[in-house]
């Protein structure tokens, strides 16, 4: 065997005690994220993906979708009130933050208006299964004018909390599926004004 070879031998050993050494050393974390979700790894690989592109976390755990060509802010609004009243999720409250900054600045500011949905019943059973859920509370859609003045709707990524560890009881699991189905509904239907 020449010297390059050894050379790649010694790599290659290298390689697998350094694996071996990992392995050993987080047996606790790997055994731990066995009993996450079975989808939880392409959550954080889709999470981490959009931060290492962005360089910004909150972008990582959040879905945004424009308001289409011709769509007003007022167009989507009436769209996603619509939408939270078809899906009989209640619309629990509103915060005009930008008409709120112009009457403290005396200037106007971009589009900026919170949006609160919340389907109660749904939000009682998430605390008694982790009161740590309560910061997800209500589920909000944020319309925001950018810097460019191209209007967005955001929301909280709620795959993190659904599939994001270990998995939730099947019937909370589909309490909350149908919680992420309408607020994406809201989302994209209000963005195209489809009410």
């Amino acid at each position: 065997m020449g010297i390059l070879g050894r050379l790649f031998a010694l790599i290659g050993f290298v390689v697998v005690v350094g694996l071996i050494g990992s392995g050993i050393y987080f047996q606790k974390e790997i055994n731990a994220m066995s009993q996450f979700d079975e989808k939880a790894a392409d959550v954080y690989l889709d999470m981490m993906a959009t931060v290492l592109k962005t360089g910004n976390a909150a972008e990582g755990t959040v879905w945004r979708v424009p308001l289409a060509e011709g769509v007003s802010t007022g167009d989507a609004e009436e769209a996603m009130r619509a939408v939270a009243n078809e899906y009989n999720i209640k619309n629990v409250g509103e915060l005009p933050l930008s008409k709120q900054v112009a009457l403290m600045t005396g200037n106007p500011y971009r589009t900026l208006k919170i949006y609160m949905f919340c389907d109660p019943l749904t939000a009682v059973n998430m605390l008694d299964y982790s009161d740590a859920f309560s910061a997800y509370l209500p589920c909000r859609v944020a319309m925001v004018e950018d810097k460019q003045g191209k209007v967005w709707l955001y929301t909280l990524n709620m795959d993190l909390m659904i599939h994001g560890g270990t998995p939730l009881p099947p019937k909370l699991k589909v309490e909350a599926e149908k919680v992420k189905e309408t607020i994406l509904a809201i989302m994209h239907r209000g963005a195209e004004g489809d009410f």
